[in-house]
Parts: C-alpha cells; sequence; structure tokens
C-alpha cells in the first residue's frame, strides 16, 4: 500500500497545494497519509485535515510527537507532560478526534519507556489515539519497547517508520530484523532518496530546477559516485525486464515482508499519479532478488 509523506505541507506546498495533493491522492486509492506536529511548524497537520474533510473516516492518519515544537523545557520529548499536550494539539490541527497510528518520532533518553508506554496505552483507552508505533529508533530499542510493553499489559508499538531505500539499506542489519522476529511493521520513509531514485539527476550535472535537491546544500552529499553506481544497475534492470526505475524503487520495498506501506512525499498531482502507478506493479521473486543484488551495500554477504 502506498501512503502519502507530508512532509512538504506547510513548507514547500501551500494549503491550496496540498488540498490538490490530497484530493488526487483519494481519487488514485491512497488512503494511507503521514505527517508530524513539527512539519511545517503544525501547518501540515492543519492542511492534511481540512483537505481530507469529510473523507477522514474512509482513510488512516498517521501523526507524530516528540520532536521539538516550542523553545520552553517541556516542548519536545516523549514525556507524560508532552505527549498529552502534543496528543491534543495534534488532534485540534487535524480537526480529529482520533489518531489511527501514533509516532514516537524519536527516541528520547531523558524519559523512561516506560511511561511513554503508560501514558500511550492511556491514550489508547480513552479513544484518542487507535495504535502506536516509533520511529528512527535502532533496533534494540525497539526489542526494549516490546519488552516493556508485554511486562507491563500496556499498549505495543505495531510499526516502526525508518530511513530506508535502495541506496540507504542499513536498517536491513538489525531494525527490519527485530521487527520481523516481533511482527512489528516497517514503514519506509525516503524511499526515493530524495528523488535520485526517479531517474531526474545525471552523474556529473547540477540538479534541475524546481526539484528538491536543486534548493539544497545536500546535493553534493547525496549525488556522490556510489549512488550513480548503483543506479546505473537498476537502470540496466529496469530495461532488460520493462520497467521503470521507479517502479523498482518502491516494488522492491512493497515486497519486503515486514513492510505493510511505503511512503513517497508528492508536490504535484502528477507524481501522486505516477507514485501510485509505481506501486500497483508487483516485481516477480526474481526481480527482487536481482534488485537485491544489484544495491547490495559493500561487504554483504
Amino acid at each position: 500500500m502506498l501512503g502519502l509523506g507530508t512532509n512538504n505541507f506547510g513548507g514547500r506546498l501551500d494549503a491550496d497545494a496540498a488540498r490538490t495533493v490530497v484530493e488526487t491522492c483519494l481519487d488514485a486509492g491512497v488512503t494511507f497519509f503521514d505527517t508530524a506536529n513539527s512539519y511545517g511548524g503544525g501547518r501540515s497537520e492543519e492542511y492534511l485535515g481540512r483537505a481530507l474533510g469529510r473523507h477522514r473516516d474512509e482513510v488512516v492518519v498517521a501523526t507524530k510527537f516528540s520532536s521539538r515544537v516550542g523553545e520552553g523545557p517541556y516542548d519536545a520529548g516523549a514525556s507524560r507532560k508532552h505527549l498529552v499536550a502534543a496528543c491534543e494539539a495534534s488532534l485540534r490541527r487535524l480537526g480529529t478526534d482520533y489518531i489511527d497510528l501514533y509516532y514516537q518520532h524519536f527516541f528520547d533518553p531523558k524519559t523512561p519507556v516506560e511511561e511513554t508506554l503508560d501514558t500511550l496505552d492511556t491514550l489508547v483507552r480513552s479513544g484518542k489515539v487507535r495504535y502506536v508505533a516509533s520511529s528512527n529508533f535502532p533496533g534494540w530499542r525497539i526489542v526494549e519497547a516490546e519488552h516493556v510493553s508485554r511486562a507491563r499489559s500496556c499498549t505495543r508499538f505495531v510499526a516502526t517508520q525508518a530511513h530506508w531505500s535502495l541506496l540507504e539499506r542499513g536498517v536491513e542489519a538489525e531494525v527490519v530484523p527485530a521487527c520481523e522476529a516481533y511482527g512489528i511493521g516497517v514503514v519506509p520513509y525516503f524511499p526515493l532518496a530524495s528523488g535520485l531514485l526517479t531517474g531526474k539527476y545525471e552523474r556529473g550535472k547540477p540538479p534541475p530546477e524546481g526539484t528538491r535537491l536543486a534548493s539544497s546544500d545536500r546535493f553534493a552529499s547525496v549525488a556522490t559516485d556510489r549512488a550513480f553506481d548503483v543506479i546505473d544497475r537498476l537502470s540496466g534492470l529496469a530495461a532488460k525486464g520493462g520497467r521503470s526505475l521507479l517502479e523498482l524503487a518502491i516494488g522492491w520495498l512493497a515486497a519486503q515482508p515486514a513492510v505493510p506501506s511505503v511512503l513517497v512525499g508528492a508536490m504535484s498531482p502528477e507524481q501522486v499519479r505516477a507514485n501510485a502507478a509505481a506501486a500497483s506493479v508487483q516485481l516477480t521473486p526474481d526481480e527482487v532478488e536481482a534488485v537485491s543484488e544489484a544495491t547490495a551495500p559493500a561487504g554483504a554477504p
């Protein structure tokens, strides 16, 4: 299942553009929307809530807490005080009375995991949250939270969100195996590596005007020779199998056993439709294996 990442809402996309993207998603059958209280200073949640309107109960809405949202000492983290306040604020901005999936955006070393899980359990029992999850957690922290939730008979993390793409496969060392062992879903974000896996960028050339990396100082750090070597191999596989680079990038992740949904951002209706079409393609086992081999990190078995 394809999910829409809305980190551009309230930043690169204004309210009208965000509404158009959301409406296109609904028309294309996309029903999973991911945001966070820190995206766009809270505007991402506001824009998403307004755009969904009467369709709210037809979709799954995920948002996040724990990132800093103010200057005060209790404006970040996973403490009971911040968590309860963050949830109430997200509900107001989204214009809803429940959150389908509530992520802890980052691990908080200052708050005992027991306090966080107990508070999340209270929010679930109150009906304000349906399910809870982690994000950007290392594998051992995911396992720790699982065992704490079992010991306390409280709500557990049912998913984790992780940076995972054909150019960034580090989570396969610990995070993915941990999640597979405990029946926890892995939701990849940045699956297109900031657009590198769409084919719009070329080796040795500046990023095209209007693209994500054209307005970022990250281009040189991500558009490396190693990245383009991988892209060249993938392009060869795509051409051989009559696939697009986009289909391989999304389809390979979607084929992983632990992945229930792949989050992809979009700046326009055209991107939404292209991503949705790519997500509808199911790669064969042989294609999945070939892509795995072509993108395996150096030194991998």
